[in-house]
């Protein structure tokens, strides 16, 4: 098995620069370059580095061979910091913010969107510590779904592979969908089919260009969401403290009458869920640890700003809007389509008596759907390709080209896509409600998953008598922040079965309940089948049969 030293680790660039291969020497001619750069990456030296040989290969077992796979992935590291901590800082930071957050104060008010999104941000940390900790010491492609196959069990690591696959499989679908919507906001005359044909064609030439483009594009798309959120809470403080045009001082007001909650507990409950789907894609950040130009810096570097971008993003713009925006408002019950005026930015500031913002809130508001939508098209690559590495997917699903692409998984993912040209179909809320249901607790799969994966890795450290100091970066929360974020999520899946089962303002019925709660058995779906089709009906991974070296950072102690 094999491990990385930490000293080669700053050079993974130039290595995957020599395994990748090169063009023809001495060819100048521009397209043969292009050409060659679609044919598969050079592996010949994958079994070599990883100090195994073909015998020895042979011999491994599924989650054995997965790991070495994982460990000497092609594709390239061109992630720079500078990418990481922007992605951090801003690759959440969507339409549930701009957008979605609206409903979610008409349903839990004012109290329930604080105590949710604080509570749920906690737990959010305490996961990205956790998933920090094995990113860098293992910087292998797949992230968090290799680490569940080695750590808890194949079946789940399948389980957890497909399902987040699906998630964004089915977001880049309505994020183009929505952009095209957005659109309407200036020109209701035009057929949204032609934007979704143009955005396509933009995320299809990102995603194309190699994870480098991809980086500088969501350091653009980040940073303009940054400012424009940094922005709206300085004019929020300004606004409620009565130093806007109308010079009234809010204060509390809203928080008096019509109150703190809107539903009750129930509601507080409804929001737990949305809160929780709003901070989809953080994990994301983990997921380029196998392309981090220098993993054991730039992902460390990135995990600690985490906590600063829930506190400040996040929990500072929700308690701005709890304070300019009463409940009971009836513009956000149009919330939930993408439409600038039901956006509580926008209906904070009108409220404010400031006026001609909606356009720019517009912009930012497409900025961020094609940002999600680019963002997808590389989470369901590399999910693929790492499930193709693990032998869960069909071999080609795993092709690297010399330009460090998953090629295959790429276009596939961009075929699909192109689903979103029903935007101008009558039957397109019914397609897209289906398609969502299907991944709809993805987030909340995968995050419980990476606190599994830290508690059984550190149990497997001990049980082994391994030494926390072989690790160049420690979760903060330690073991005991995972064993919380863990029950944090599952109180979230047990809250959404019941909103499922009991919804706000309705009776009990199947649609609504399997349109809310189909995630769980598609996952259970995936586990089982690929319990049965590898005839592996292991639950977990003993600690002291886990792999704790191949792929992994080491650390030089002196």
């Amino acid at each position: 098995m094999s491990s990385i030293p930490k000293e080669k680790a700053e050079s993974f660039s130039e290595m995957d620069q020599i395994r990748s291969g090169s063009t023809q020497a001495g060819s100048s001619n521009i397209w043969h370059s292009f050409r060659d750069s679609f044919k598969p990456a050079l592996r010949e030296e994958t079994l070599t580095s990883a100090h195994v040989s073909e015998k020895e290969y042979e011999e491994m077992d599924d989650v054995q061979r997965a790991a070495v796979n994982a460990s000497n992935s092609q594709l390239k590291r061109d992630l720079k910091g500078r990418h990481l901590n922007m992605i951090a800082l801003g690759s959440s930071i969507g339409t549930g913010l701009f957008v979605g957050l609206g409903e979610s104060l008409s349903t839990g008010g004012p109290g329930g969107i604080v105590i949710a999104w604080v509570i749920i941000a906690t737990a959010i940390y305490a996961t990205m510590q956790g998933v920090g900790e094995l990113a860098i010491a293992f910087p292998i492609s797949g992230s968090f779904n290799i680490y569940a196959s080695r750590f808890l069990a194949p079946s789940i690591g399948c389980a957890i592979g497909y399902n987040y696959f699906l998630q964004f499989l089915v977001l880049e679908v309505v994020e183009l969908v929505a952009a095209s919507l957005t659109i309407k906001y200036w020109n209701s005359s035009l057929n949204p089919d032609i934007f979704v044909a143009i955005f396509w064609v933009t995320v299809l030439i990102i995603t194309l260009l190699g994870v480098r483009w991809y980086g500088e594009a969501e350091f653009i798309f980040c940073l303009i969401k940054v400012i424009t959120v940094i922005g709206f809470i300085i004019l929020g403080i300004v606004l409620v403290c009565g130093g806007g045009p109308n010079h009234e001082f809010i204060g509390g007001k809203y928080w008096r009458n019509p109150g703190p909650f809107a539903n009750g507990f129930k509601g507080v409950c409804s929001v737990f869920v949305t809160a929780a789907f709003s901070f989809g894609g953080t994990e994301m950040l983990a997921l380029g640890a196998a392309e981090a130009t220098n993993p054991s810096k730039s992902i460390g570097k990135a995990i600690k700003q985490v906590f600063w971008r829930i506190t400040i993003f996040y929990v500072g713009t929700l308690t701005i809007i709890a304070c300019l925006i009463p409940y009971n408002d009836k513009r956000l019950l149009g919330s939930s389509s993408v439409d600038a005026t039901a956006s509580p930015f926008v209906v904070a500031i009108v409220n404010g008596g400031v006026k001609g913002l909606p356009s720019v809130i517009n912009a930012v508001i497409l900025i961020a759907v094609l940002s999600v939508g680019n963002a997808s098209v590389y989470a369901t690559s590399r999910s693929l390709a790492s499930l193709a590495e693990q032998g869960m997917f069909w071999k080609w699903g795993g092709y690297v080209d010399r330009k460090g692409r998953p090629l295959f998984a790429i276009l596939l993912t961009n075929t699909f896509a192109l689903l979103a040209f029903i935007a101008t179909s009558d039957k397109q809320t019914d397609v897209f409600n289906w398609l969502m249901a299907l991944s709809g607790l993805s987030s909340i799969f995968t995050w419980m998953s990476i606190n599994a994966s830290h508690i059984r890795f550190r149990k497997a450290m001990k049980v082994q008598n391994r030494s926390l100091s072989e690790l160049s970066f420690k979760a903060q929360s330690g073991i005991w922040g995972s064993y919380y974020g863990f029950i944090i999520n599952a109180l979230v899946l047990v809250a959404q079965f019941w909103i499922a089962l009991f919804p706000i303002g309705g009776k009990p019925n199947a649609y609504d309940f399997f349109l809310s709660y189909l995630g769980m058995p598609v996952l259970l779906f995936n586990w089982f089948i690929y319990m049965v089709l590898k005839k592996d009906w292991r639950l977990f991974i003993r600690s002291k049969d886990i792999d704790l070296d191949t792929g992994r950072l080491e650390v030089d102690n002196i």
